[in-house]
């Protein structure tokens, strides 16, 4: 049965293949693009060490695997002895004979960190970064008709070259982490290999409830030996599959080079993509037509809408404004690494949505293309950014602009997108040196390619005025107030102090928050100056939800910070740390590394941003009490809550804001004690229980 199973693999792609030219061919219609999964009968072996172009000694103990994979999706979640070094992909496949005159290409979602691509024992091409998308041509270096064999050498080393340039923020895990796809295309096609972008590019102007105006970029090529005229049509359907808007002109394709197309529609009185609110999507295909057959055609999700940051004030998505209830989120998951599925992708959404986040930076680096898919679909504004982090090793400069060029290319069609990010954590001491004088370049690229969104740059310090800022439209913060440095309350004079100083910046709270590890507790508030934010290895859960409390009430009292997000979503690995008692973790997420618990901070904000009627018992988890009298806080967006303990109803009041209640001086019995809070919504009771014991 196995041996059937293992035949049976090995000629899929061979069948899929001909089926679906068979089926073309009766009903007389042109094969056009076909995109196949890459994922199956891989195998993966751990390599001895760089070897250079050599591949004749790899003929032994290769382990079967499907893609996604990574072979640190152990390893660098438990301590600082990882795994570095090469790692060996190898797949057999089949290219079919009828397949001779067609454009063959692999596209690879995402390599950790360098790839190196042989094809039947020859070296084809290379990539160097673990973020962005991958896609060359292997139609003249494949046998047709047969078997042939591709190996692909991995190797996730921190290197001077590649961003980021080392693993101190968080790994770079190894592997071919993200699917791999082939496509086959005519020799006339839409460009699949522009640094694996889709080859369509859509701009939006004049954007308003009344109309807009779209304009797609087509770059095209053409490998037949003479020109070729075609027709190009661009067609956009609206969410059930109606054809709402249409244009196509005949053009003449080029077998030299590169042609440029542009087309421009016009949509009346179009539906708008409003956030979170209603995430409204067309669809808009440009399609190569000769004969009346489709030679070729590329789908992208169409979002009209309008971005709007005013200084001092907020963002405005359509004339409206809207809030910017941000988090940040690390792609990994316990015990799964970075390759992870696009049912983990999902349910991390999710958690963000049930938050009732509106925003999203994607920190550090270029994500999952699911991800930007399901921003889309869900309405979250998304933050894209690059991983020149940390540190520079003034060697990134190609390799920072190449990821530059790829995120703003393979990602500008997402509607949900509103800013690139160029750098997070990297100084100079002057405005001449390194990093300033790239992150200029890099807003150049980014402008370049796509001119109508905002570009942003990160600083760890709370000056307008360092060397390495304002290279980008927007200036970001992170502020770690009651962690890093001083008290939880300092985030107040820092943002008094800028609106004072710079009343006419853009500027951004990029991160803020505390480590919390959620089996820590602590009956009262631990005093700041005791805890040890490098070093420790108590930091109570309290402490982390105390710091969320009483800085998100002062962000919503300045307008002035444009956007907040919290640092982060889910806990995530750092292989370098051991803190909060935990090896190798960052703590500062609001859900725990593996997704099943949540901390009180979660539903602190789920309490401010999420309109559904809710009620939670905070503190729950410092359920041994040694204190007789005390407090007990409820994070409620309810009009009105009642507390009883044992019985009896206490009084409260709100704390920091009219989501926060506190009910203070209860006296509690020795032994157990029953918390119970009640409130109402539309007719409809809600309540939470917890239970304290009191020695």
């Amino acid at each position: 049965m196995s041996k059937v199973i293992l035949v049976f693999e090995k000629h899929l792609l061979l069948l899929i293949t001909l089926c679906t030219l068979f089926i073309n061919s009766l009903s007389g219609q042109s094969t056009g693009r076909q995109t196949l999964p890459f994922n199956s009968g891989w195998e993966f072996k751990k390599g001895p060490g760089d070897f250079g172009r050599d591949t004749s000694y790899l003929n032994q103990e290769w382990e079967k695997i499907s893609v996604p994979h990574t072979y640190n999706r152990t390893d660098m979640q438990l301590s600082r002895d990882f795994y570095t070094g090469d790692a060996f992909y190898k797949k057999k496949f089949l290219i079919a004979e009828a397949l001779k005159g067609r454009r063959i290409f692999l596209r690879f979602e995402g390599v950790g960190s360098v790839a190196t691509i042989y094809v039947n024992g020859r070296y084809l091409t290379a990539h160097k970064g673990s973020y962005a998308a991958f896609s060359f041509e292997i139609t003249h270096s494949v046998k047709y008709g047969a078997e042939n064999v591709i190996l692909v050498k991995t190797n996730n080393a921190a290197r001077k070259d590649v961003i980021p340039v080392n693993h101190n923020l968080f790994p770079i895990y190894g592997g071919i982490y993200r699917p791999v796809s082939m496509i086959i295309t005519g020799p006339v096609n839409i460009t699949v290999t522009d640094y694996a972008s889709p080859g369509i590019y859509i701009t939006q102007k004049n954007v308003s409830a009344q109309k807009a105006d779209i304009t797609i970029k087509a770059k095209l090529e053409n490998r037949l030996p003479a020109a070729r005229t075609i027709t190009l049509q661009t067609v956009v359907k609206d969410a059930g599959g109606r054809k709402v808007a249409a244009v196509h002109e005949n053009v003449v394709v080029s077998p030299q080079g590169t042609t440029y197309i542009d087309q421009s529609l016009a949509m009346t009185r179009p539906h708008l993509w409003n956030g979170v609110k209603d995430p409204y999507l067309y669809t808009l295909t440009t399609a190569l037509i000769a004969d009346g057959k489709e030679l070729d055609a590329v789908t992208q999700p169409l979002g009209i809408r309008r971005f709007e940051l005013r200084a001092g004030d907020g963002m405005y998505l359509n004339g409206v404004k809207y809030p910017m209830y941000g988090v940040t989120r690390h792609q990994d998951r316990w015990q799964y690494g970075n390759a992870l599925t696009h049912a983990q992708h999902a349910e991390d959404m999710q958690i963000i949505k049930e938050m009732g986040a509106t925003t999203i930076r994607l920190a550090h680096y270029q994500q999952a293309e699911d991800i930007y898919a399901l921003a889309d679909k869900m309405g979250f504004l998304i933050w894209a950014e690059i991983p020149f982090v940390n540190a520079t090793s003034y060697e990134e400069d190609d390799n920072a602009k190449q990821q530059m060029t790829e995120l703003v290319r393979q990602n500008r069609n997402h509607p949900s997108i509103y800013i690139w990010g160029m750098h997070n954590e990297v100084y100079s001491k002057t405005p001449d040196e390194h990093v300033p004088v790239l992150t200029r370049a890099l807003n150049d690229i980014a402008k370049t390619n796509d001119p109508d969104r905002y570009t942003v740059s990160v600083s760890g310090y709370g000056e307008m005025n360092r060397p390495a800022n304002l290279a980008a439209d927007v200036q970001g913060m992170n502020r770690y107030y009651g962690w890093y440095e001083g008290r939880i309350g300092g985030l107040e004079k820092w943002a008094s102090g800028l609106e004072t100083k710079y009343p006419g910046y853009e500027v951004m709270l990029t991160e803020y928050g505390a480590d919390g590890n959620i089996d820590q507790s602590s009956e009262t508030l631990p005093d700041p100056s005791k805890i040890d934010p490098i070093n420790g290895k108590f930091y109570p859960e309290n402490y982390q939800t105390e710091t969320h409390i009483q800085q998100w009430a002062i962000i919503e009292k300045h307008p002035y910070i444009l956007a907040s997000y919290l640092w982060n979503t889910f806990e995530f690995a750092v292989p370098l740390w051991n803190r909060g008692g935990v090896n190798a973790r960052n703590l500062k997420g609001l859900v725990t590394f593996d997704r099943k618990r949540k901390k009180d901070g979660f539903f602190w904000y789920k309490a401010n941003w999420n309109p559904e009627p809710m009620l939670y018992l905070a503190n729950r988890r410092d359920s041994v009490r040694t204190q007789e009298v005390t407090k007990v806080q409820v994070f409620s967006n309810l009009k009105q809550v009642r507390l009883f303990v044992n019985g009896k109803e206490i009084r409260g009041h709100n704390g920091v804001n009219s989501r926060h209640w506190v009910f203070e001086n209860i006296k509690l019995k020795k032994g157990v004690n029953k918390i119970n809070a009640i409130g109402s919504a539309n007719d409809k009771i809600l309540r939470d229980t917890m239970t304290w014991l009191l020695k």
